[in-house]
């Protein structure tokens, strides 16, 4: 039976276990949060490297914004570190 089949309750409601649900609600936060990071990321380094928005980027424009995204990406790993070995060691 899977996850979604209508248990013995005989309700015809759907049941689904508590570790189901649990994977679901992970999966549906990180696509949430990497929504948000794009997002972010997209803005930000938008706003500080694109100086005239046109058909195409320039060469400083282009690794302008590959050098953001990477800082983005680096700090998010380190918050991320932090967070949970402080978590974890208190």
């Amino acid at each position: 039976m899977d996850s979604f089949s209508t248990g013995s309750s005989g309700t015809g409601s759907p049941q689904i276990s508590t570790d189901d649900f649990m994977d679901q609600m992970k999966v549906q936060l990180a696509q949430a949060y990497a929504q948000e990071f794009l997002e972010t990321v997209r803005g930000k380094c938008f706003e500080k490297c694109i100086t005239k928005p046109g058909s195409s980027l320039s060469g400083s424009e282009s690794s302008c914004i590959s050098r953001c995204v990477d800082r983005y990406i680096e700090a998010t790993g380190i918050v991320g570190r932090a967070l949970f070995t402080s978590r974890w060691n208190s």
